[in-house]
Parts: C-alpha cells; sequence; structure tokens
C-alpha cells in the first residue's frame, strides 16, 4: 500500500482526537436533550420541534468568554468556563422574558485535548441542564497555527422564545420607578484583560492567597458568571425591564433597555462591591468612573419595577435589594451613578 508522504496529522490535526471528543462531549450533551430535540447527536444540523406557544417570536444571542480563558488556561482549569458561556447567554435573552430552547458551542484550540474539551463540555451541560436547556451541537476545531501552546477560544449560540404580547421591552419604564439589584458573583465574563495586565497570569500570582478573599485570586477570577433565570422568572409579571450589566457595567447596558426622556439614578451606597474590585482598583490605582465602566462593580441583573412591585422582588430574590430609581432625564445623561 502506498505511504502517503504528508498527512493530516503531519500538518497539526489528528482526526482520532477529534472523534473522541466529540465522543466525550455527547454523553453530556444529551443529559441536557427536551423532549422537543429531534433525532440524536451528530447530524449535520440540531432539529428542534417547536410547539406549545400561540404567537411565538423566537429570540436569539451570541458571545464568548473572552480573555477569562486565559486565566483557565493558566490553572488548567476548564470546568466552569462552559457555565460561564452558556449562563451569559441565557442572562441576555432573558432580559426581554424569553425562555432558553436550545444551545450550540464552538470549541477551537490549537491543539485538541479531548480530555479538556469534556471539562469544558461538562460545564456547558451543567449549566443547559439547570435552565432546561438543550445542547443540541457545536463545532469542535483543531486549528494549528490559529492558537499557539494551550490556547483556545469558546463560543456559543442560544436560540430562545417568548410570547409577543409578552415581550419586556422596558418602554413601560417610568419615572418614580425602582431599580432593583441582584447581586453578582465577581467579574462574570468581563474586564479580565484589564486584570491580566495589573496581575499577570503566573501560576504564582493567580495562586496567591489573599486574606480579604478568603481564597486565592485565581479562583476569585474563576468565579462562575452568575445566570439569573431561574430566580426571575416566576417575578416576570412585575418587571418593567431588565438590564444584564456586561461589559461596559452600569452605564453602558443600562440605556439599553430606557425609555426616552429618563435617567437611571443609581446610589452607590446601596450595595456593597465584592471585595474582589477593590483589590483590582487598589492594584491599578484605577478611578471610580472607569471600574464602573470596565466592570459590573457587584451588580449582575438591574430590574426595574413598579414601588408597589419592590417588596414582592425584594422579598423574593436573596441578596437583592433597591439600588436606584428612575428620574426625568437631564441633559443627556442616560446613567448617574452617586
Amino acid at each position: 500500500m502506498e505511504q502517503s508522504r504528508y498527512t493530516y496529522a503531519s500538518a497539526g490535526v489528528d482526526i482520532s482526537a477529534a472523534a473522541r471528543a466529540k465522543k466525550l462531549i455527547g454523553k453530556h450533551a444529551r443529559s441536557t436533550l427536551r423532549p422537543e430535540v429531534l433525532g440524536d447527536l451528530g447530524f449535520f444540523a440540531g432539529l428542534f420541534e417547536f410547539k406549545g406557544y400561540t404567537h411565538p417570536v423566537l429570540v436569539s444571542s451570541t458571545d464568548g468568554v473572552g480573555t477569562k480563558l486565559k486565566i483557565a488556561c493558566a490553572l488548567d482549569k476548564h470546568d466552569t468556563v462552559g457555565i460561564d458561556l452558556v449562563n451569559h447567554c441565557v442572562n441576555d435573552i432573558f432580559v426581554c422574558g424569553a425562555e432558553p430552547l436550545f444551545f450550540l458551542d464552538y470549541i477551537a484550540m490549537g491543539r485538541l485535548v479531548p480530555e479538556r474539551v469534556e471539562s469544558i463540555a461538562r460545564g456547558l451541560a451543567q449549566a443547559c441542564r439547570e435552565v432546561g436547556c438543550a445542547l443540541i451541537g457545536g463545532e469542535t476545531a483543531e486549528m494549528p497555527g490559529m492558537y499557539s501552546g494551550e490556547d483556545y477560544d469558546l463560543a456559543g449560540f442560544i436560540v430562545g422564545v417568548v410570547e409577543k404580547e409578552s415581550i419586556i421591552t422596558g418602554k413601560a419604564i417610568a419615572v418614580g420607578d425602582a431599580i432593583v439589584g441582584l447581586p453578582s458573583s465577581g467579574l462574570h465574563t468581563n474586564g479580565y484583560s484589564l486584570v491580566r495586565k495589573l496581575f499577570g497570569v503566573s501560576p504564582s500570582a493567580l495562586n496567591a492567597r489573599y486574606p480579604e478573599l478568603g481564597r486565592t485570586l485565581g479562583e476569585a477570577l474563576l468565579e462562575p458568571h452568575r445566570c439569573y433565570y431561574r430566580q426571575l422568572k416566576p417575578l416576570l409579571p412585575a418587571i418593567k425591564g431588565m438590564a444584564h450589566i456586561t461589559g461596559g457595567g452600569l452605564p453602558g447596558n443600562v440605556p439599553r433597555v430606557l425609555p426616552r426622556r429618563v435617567t437611571a439614578k443609581f446610589d452607590s451606597r446601596a450595595w456593597t462591591a465584592p471585595l474582589i474590585f477593590q483589590l483590582i482598583q487598589q492594584k491599578g490605582d484605577i478611578a471610580q468612573d472607569e471600574m464602573y465602566r470596565v466592570f459590573n462593580m457587584g451588580i449582575g441583573m438591574a430590574v426595574f419595577c413598579s414601588p408597589e412591585n419592590v417588596a414582592q422582588l425584594t422579598q423574593a430574590l436573596p441578596g437583592a435589594g433597591v439600588i436606584g430609581e428612575v428620574v426625568k432625564q437631564v441633559a443627556e445623561t442616560r446613567v448617574v451613578i452617586e
């Protein structure tokens, strides 16, 4: 039999490793499948039977984990970044009231390591199961030359659904409404490029233990992005609008849900930011305005409601509290943090 001078493996792509990785992913993905999923995993496309809605509107979003992956690689801990990805995407579609239906992932590595892929998939499946979302498919790519060393990228795509008459847009938000803040678990998935510039990603830096954190820096930085779907879903009738606080912080995300001629006024004394933010600010001598522009500063979701619904929300949401109010807009300012 004629021998090939060159093979795909000699170019850096291991087809057998890819097949093994897909098999490992499959056992986790199957644990998330809903009755609406038709067929098995591994087909060219995922099939999802749509039913149960009168005037359904499909809601979609896509995102990545960003350079938080650098922390995961430095610590060789990959079982939480999948949780980050799913929770971020679920929160994004939930701000309009959507139920998550199915999720697809994209994992690309310079050198495909099946065990690492499985660890990522375990987190993806765990987060999907917690919200009843099917991990219906994805892509696992080995791309030597595109990614060096142990680097990889992780992205996801989610599809949800909401009844047309139940879509939450924020247009009902009015002067006098209250803003209820739900606490974040830390940085979530934003601001890591600045954090890496300040602390680096060496094992000694990430494994350093800080008394104020009660754990290592790396453990605090890898704390998963919190999901608010289960908490808030039963309370939707009392909610006028929601803003998922991601990149851009409160100033960058809250205006996305505000109607015209109103401003969200926040009282920063109404909540205590996790100590990780204080550590970052001190390390970099970062101005307060910049901290609020880059990080969520302890608020993962801002919920707008009428004053009469405040008690219902705060009593049902552990750790939540009123952090601001809606006022008449002055000049071009949409967000004020005092």
